[in-house]
């Protein structure tokens, strides 16, 4: 389908860095992070969660290193991981040069948390030797003591100071490849500081809304607030917060991309709520389908309508559409056009079968 003038959106202009192989920022795609919380030192469970989050289309991922152990298991992380490792470093500077040296993609850190300037310069160094890209996280929650003191209360201000203050440390070591956060659990904070800093710096930005919560309040809320600035054109990497498995927060991503235009994977299914004009149950239907099809990762639009008041409509937009007709059949459109009947079918096994078969046929095309 065409993209409409008024679906367009206009992206910021940023330059490019690489996190591993993958590019962020530029004309690169918006890619989405999500971060392991298992032990790091549990290599095997660790992994798990990687494989999963990729499979689930995780283009980077963040791994606590907190202390020697991990950053010494990160060695073999990096080795079996199929996506970029993120080494997420708070205090301890000797832990950001063992985990660049361990084969980290980045580095999560904030330069004026890891100690003097001659610290700051080692990390730098082993960041340049290893061509590894750092991130300057800052967070609402953990704001410099000075900060706080000047403005009185985290506020939109006092985040872009913070990031502002890193930036210039890693300039002045003639360091360039970062990107930048600046996230708070207030949507209003976190929307309002990368919008004053999208207009100061042209790195790309990772986005986020922290600690936004469960996974269904934390998909609300961070939608709200990602939302509000992908629209903006504002994110060049996103990373849903939310208290729920690696791999949710990359579908939720994903939902957000997709229903913006803005990145396609998977499969995309418009439904109505149901109602009682319905010829067939909806909402289990639905679920049923998107959980059959979870694992594809080739794009693809898919209508399900209970009737044919929105059905016919909605159709002309998908790949494949389903509405009720009543009476036990079901009328299937393939590309916006009518293509023919089902009678008394199982609507979620045809459906299910006829997209995946519709997929291997664009494959042998």
């Amino acid at each position: 389908m065409n993209i409409r003038p008024y679906r367009h959106i206009e992206r910021r202009k940023s330059r490019m860095i690489k996190v591993g192989n993958v590019f962020v920022g530029g004309d690169a795609p918006i890619s989405v992070q999500t971060m392991t919380n298992t032990l790091t030192t549990d290599i095997n469970a660790t992994l798990e969660q990687i494989n999963l989050s990729a499979e689930a289309g995780a283009d980077i991922i963040r791994v606590s290193c907190p202390d020697k152990e991990s950053t010494q298991a990160l060695k073999e992380i990096v080795k079996l991981s199929p996506i970029p490792i993120v080494a997420d470093i708070h205090f301890h500077y000797l832990r950001a040069i063992e985990a660049a040296d361990a084969g980290a993609a980045c580095l999560r850190i904030n330069p004026g948390n890891i100690g003097n300037i001659k610290k700051v310069k080692e990390v730098i160094s082993a960041a340049k030797q290893n061509e590894t890209s750092i991130r300057i996280g800052v967070n609402a929650g953990s704001l410099e003591k000075n900060i706080l003191e000047k403005y009185g209360e985290p506020t939109p201000e006092a985040l872009v100071e913070s990031a502002l203050d890193h930036i210039r440390i890693l300039k002045e070591h003639d360091f360039h490849d970062y990107k930048i956060s600046v996230k708070a659990s207030d949507v209003f904070l976190a929307v309002a500081a990368y919008t004053q800093l999208a207009d100061i710096d042209n790195c790309p930005l990772h986005i986020g809304i922290t600690e936004a919560g469960s996974l269904r309040a934390g998909t609300v809320k961070s939608s709200i607030g990602l939302g509000n600035l992908l629209w903006s054109g504002i994110g060049d990497t996103i990373r849903v917060s939310l208290s729920a498995h690696p791999s949710e927060e990359v579908k939720v991503g994903y939902e957000m991309l997709k229903s913006l235009g803005l990145r396609r994977r998977g499969v995309t299914v418009i439904s109505c709520p149901s109602c009682a004009r319905q010829q067939f149950d909806v909402i289990k239907t639905v679920q049923e389908v998107e959980q059959r099809l979870e694992h594809i990762s080739e794009s693809i639009t898919v209508s399900i309508i209970g009737c044919i008041v929105n059905g016919p409509g909605e159709a002309k937009e998908t790949d494949i559409g389903l509405t009720g007709g009543g009476k036990g059949t079901h009328q299937i459109y393939v590309n916006g056009i009518t293509d023919h009947i089902i009678r008394n079918e199982n609507v979620a096994d045809y459906i299910v079968n006829f997209v995946q078969n519709k997929i291997e046929q664009r494959k042998l095309t």
